[in-house]
């Protein structure tokens, strides 16, 4: 384009040199055949006129620069003007302006974009550690063999809507603190099931936050703290043979958990958590697992009465803890199976009188 306009314009500064040369007769003379010519062809031609970039650049500038040397106004340039309108030259002139000012600026200069790879390390090191500034994540990426500013850290930050340490990292979440202690947690919780009958069952249990496994402690029509007491005595007996380190247990504040209740963990140095009022969530893991045996067991079924329940309860929870595979430890169980790598035939274990499946390899 650039050198069809240079031919462009050097034509026409041949043809001014030309004109110059002739008289002032000459030159009307030859405007006025030129006119006359351009009047009949546009008489013949029933198609519009198609001109290259180039044409409408030269034109346009030419209209343009024609009408600030002689200040006329758009009509009495429409007799100068014929293949195409005044109106339109200065569309494409205003065109010309714009492609000016949106045309593809080249980097000439300046301090190089940090590399996506590096980018992304920032962002991450920033949201997995909320208490570090730009200094510490500098330090660790040094580390790593990136040499970069903590301005640049900081631009990087703020571009992802990431604010300053000091505003990210002024308090520990729930779930840190969950995921640290998790190990040394333990929670319990009732669930009730209405018999064939409608008589109303009661069922406690508990489960290891850290592991995920569940102790039935007993199902009852009438709880009070005498019973729930002992069902306490049962659990931590049961937790003392696995030799475990519970140091917290989280509870609701349900009367049924008596003084007596909370005294059998305090004697195994057990601190109680109670929960907020009306706040399930608090107590997550629990409901969470009241979900579970409902859906895969209980809802599945008719619950003759209280023997039934714990019969049925007892297997089930027996194949959750030992081979039911969990989403939240990496598809293992509570506890932990192993794994039997080989070709052997795949046979299936029924359970709960074959309403749950659980598979497994034929030993070699």
């Amino acid at each position: 384009m650039i050198w069809s306009v240079v031919r462009e314009v050097f034509s026409i500064f041949l043809e001014v040199i030309r004109v110059r040369r002739l008289s002032e007769q000459e030159r009307a003379l030859e405007i006025l055949i030129l006119r006359k010519q351009l009047a009949l062809a546009e008489q013949q031609l029933n198609t519009p006129v198609r001109l290259s970039r180039a044409e409408k650049l030269t034109l346009a500038v030419l209209f343009v620069q024609f009408r600030a040397m002689t200040g006329r106004s758009l009509r009495p340039l429409r007799d100068l003007v014929r293949i195409v309108r005044p109106e339109t030259v200065l569309r494409w002139h205003r065109e010309l302006v714009r492609r000016k000012w949106t045309f593809t600026r080249r980097n000439t200069g300046g301090r190089p974009r940090t590399a996506a790879e590096i980018e992304q390390l920032v962002v991450r090191f920033a949201r997995e550690n909320t208490d570090w500034g730009y200094g510490k994540i500098q330090g660790e990426l040094l580390k790593l063999g990136c040499d970069i500013s903590d301005e640049t850290i900081a631009n990087i930050l703020e571009r992802h809507g990431i604010p300053p340490a000091p505003e990210r990292g002024h308090s520990l979440s729930w779930r840190h603190l969950m995921n640290h202690y998790k190990e040394q947690v333990l929670a319990c919780d009732f669930f009730i099931v209405e018999s064939l009958f409608l008589q109303t069952i009661y069922v406690l249990f508990f489960i290891e936050v850290g592991t995920r496994r569940v102790h039935l402690a007993g199902c009852t029509s009438h709880p009070n703290g005498t019973w729930v007491t002992q069902q306490a005595r049962q659990v931590v007996y049961d937790l003392a043979e696995q030799d475990s380190a519970m140091r917290f247990l989280i509870r609701d504040n349900d009367r049924k958990y008596s003084t007596a209740f909370d005294t059998v963990f305090h004697a195994e140095g057990i601190d109680i958590i109670r929960t907020p009022y009306r706040a399930p969530n608090a107590n997550a893991f629990a409901e969470r697992w009241v979900r579970t045996v409902r859906a895969e067991c209980l809802n599945k079924l008719l619950i003759v009465n209280q023997a039934h329940l714990r019969r049925l309860l007892r297997e089930y929870i027996d194949y959750y803890n030992t081979a039911r595979p969990h989403q939240g430890l990496d598809q293992q169980s509570p506890v932990p199976y192993q794994t039997t790598p080989g070709s052997g035939r795949v046979l299936r274990s029924d359970v709960l009188d074959g309403l749950v499946h659980a598979y497994y390899r034929e030993a070699a």
